[in-house]
């Protein structure tokens, strides 16, 4: 797989803003990516050191429209760790 088919999109909520002052930041990746793969992703699009990786597995959500019931797909994300010497990444462009 490609580093950018493995990295989706930054997850952004009130939780993962705040840990990014410790240089935590959390990514929707792809469901078959295993950690040393989403190492070398972030550390090849980002240009940044890679301290530690978390992962979690998130189920789908049941959902129904009426009598019809089915299941959001399911997704992963992954906390990544920057080491301290390492520069930080810029989710947002500041103009």
């Amino acid at each position: 797989m490609d580093a950018r088919d493995i990295i989706l999109r930054p997850v952004i909520t009130e939780q993962t803003m705040g840990d990014l002052d410790d240089k935590r930041y959390t990514f929707e990746v792809d469901v078959r990516a295993t950690k040393p793969q989403i190492k070398r992703a972030v550390e090849e699009i980002f240009d940044v050191q890679v301290e530690k990786i978390n992962t979690a597995n998130v189920r789908g959500k049941l959902k129904r429209q009426g009598r019809f019931v089915g299941y959001t797909k399911k997704s992963k994300k992954a906390i990544v760790k920057l080491s301290a010497a390492s520069k930080d990444i810029q989710l947002f462009n500041e103009n």
